[in-house]
């Protein structure tokens, strides 16, 4: 595991070109947009979008490709968004510019030290787990096992963080983290400021709009760290008082460890004034007081999810029981941590079953009604009715794979939802025409349909460079009908590690 502050520029700017920083959730492993960003870093040879515009994106609205993940099944949606490449790339040669980046990186070393202990700085993988998967595992070193720690020290424990954090930033405080407030006020407007730069870039892809920054790619949560980086500073500057206190920070998650509820509150404010600064605010439903460190530093999910996978199989010994033992954990702990690492072990435990179970139809309804209930899970909840369903007839699988479709269209805004559907019924071995509004599928299908408003680009070579037919890596129709654990899980190995 390395810190993204640790590379070279350029070592910096082939991660960040790699299509799993580009979108960092997973997609099926047919879609991949690395040839795409290739061609069009090849277009722009490491300058900026603007010399192959004819007009001003800042003007025109979609430049962007916007899709929504539905966070709880019911009216939490989370949107997400994939930048235009042109300004992706762009903004990839801006921030790895040799001089550039040495700066970034003195700048990221100034905001250590201070009051709040900064736990989520970006990291890679040097092995074979995922990026995704070593940010995780920071998390749990970081966070959780400091906060242990601090239970020799510490009766009180505060949890809070920041509300819509990427749509609620400021995008010109990007210039106020890199520069200071001052220097940047004074070069308000100064294009040849780097954070002036670096914000108008990422306004571009969004109408002009100084309000939030694109929420699913690891450049853009680099760029959201250099903001909460600049918010420690901030704190750290506003807390006079010398009595005894941690705050950690992840990302947008911070944790306050002190003796008195009074201390807390103080320390709390303080946070809360500092991030208004920049456009964010705290989250009232999500802040909550502790008086036991050690109960307080693990959450709830996790501490039910070790008792569940404590019991084994031994205490739900059919298919039918162990399944429903995982949809009871889901109603108390929707969406959770938890529940996904206990359905990630699931689905390799389930792909043991070789034959088709008299209760197919059952096991498939509640699997079904678990991913209904908590989208986040769904991308495994679909690779376990993979499973499930190659064990019935040609005729079945249609029928079944039909049920799964229509319960789970009325989930609403699931866009990326429709594209794991779409990975789990397109093999020849399924036999379904899957058909979706949502845009990735219907490229998939084989539509010429654009992902990205392109009107304002004027290259003829870099518009051909956009061709969204080269995302699709693979021919869908010819992969393996079952999705393998591999293609879904978050880690290669010790899922309960974290």
């Amino acid at each position: 595991m390395k810190k993204l502050i640790e590379l070279s520029n350029t070592e910096a700017s082939e991660h960040f070109l790699k299509g799993s920083s580009y979108f960092n959730l997973d997609f099926p492993q047919y879609i991949d947009f690395t040839p795409l960003l290739t061609s069009v870093a090849k277009v722009l040879n490491h300058s900026s979008y603007r010399g192959h515009q004819s007009s001003n994106p800042d003007n025109v609205q979609g430049v962007n490709y916007n899709f929504i993940s539905n966070k709880d099944g019911k009216f939490a949606w989370r949107p997400l968004e994939l930048i235009h490449p042109a300004i992706y790339v762009s903004l990839i040669n801006t921030i790895c510019k040799k001089d550039n980046w040495s700066f970034i990186v003195n700048r990221f070393t100034d905001f250590q030290g201070g009051a709040v202990d900064c736990c989520s700085a970006p990291v890679m993988s040097l092995d074979e787990n995922t990026d995704k998967a070593k940010q995780v595992t920071s998390w749990w070193h970081k966070i959780e096992q400091k906060s242990l720690k601090y239970s020799l020290r510490y009766s009180h424990i505060l949890h809070t963080d920041v509300t819509n954090c990427y749509g609620s930033i400021y995008t010109h405080s990007i210039s106020w983290a890199l520069h200071g407030i001052k220097e940047a006020k004074e070069g308000k407007g100064d294009p040849k400021l780097l954070g002036n730069n670096i914000d108008s870039q990422i306004r571009a892809g969004r109408y002009g709009q100084t309000n939030g920054i694109s929420q699913g790619s690891v450049l853009m949560d680099f760029i959201a760290e250099l903001v909460l980086g600049f918010v420690d500073t901030l704190i750290t500057d506003s807390i006079k008082e010398t009595a005894d206190f941690q705050i950690l920070r992840y990302r947008d998650d911070y944790r306050i460890f002190a003796n008195s509820d009074e201390q807390i509150e103080t320390i709390l404010k303080t946070i809360s004034d500092k991030l208004r600064d920049v456009g964010m605010s705290l989250g009232v439903s999500k802040t909550h007081l502790i008086r036991n460190v050690v109960s307080g530093s693990i959450k709830p999910d996790k501490l039910a999810g070790i008792d569940l996978n404590d019991l084994g199989n031994a205490n739900a010994k059919t298919i039918q029981k162990q399944l429903l033992r995982l949809h009871s954990f889901g109603q108390n702990y929707p969406n959770s941590g938890a529940l996904r690492r206990l359905v990630t072990e699931y689905h390799s435990n389930i792909l043991q079953v070789k034959e088709r179970p008299d209760d197919l139809e059952v096991l498939i309804g509640i699997a079904t009604d678990i991913g209904f209930v908590s989208p986040s899970t769904f991308t495994v909840v679909a690779a376990i009715l993979s499973h499930l369903i190659s064990l019935a007839s040609p005729d079945e699988k249609v029928a079944l794979w039909k049920k799964v479709q229509n319960k789970m269209s009325r989930v609403p805004h699931n866009g990326y939802l429709q594209i794991w559907l779409q990975r789990v019924t397109k093999p020849k071995a399924v036999g379904i025409t899957f058909k979706s509004p949502e845009s990735i599928c219907r490229i998939v299908n084989g539509e010429k349909i654009p992902l990205w408003i392109n009107t304002w680009i004027n290259s003829k070579e870099l518009i051909k460079a956009l061709d969204v037919s080269t995302i699709v890596i693979d021919t869908p129709e010819d992969i393996e009908e079952v999705v393998q654990p591999e293609e879904v899980a978050l880690f290669a190995q010790n899922a309960w590690a974290y």
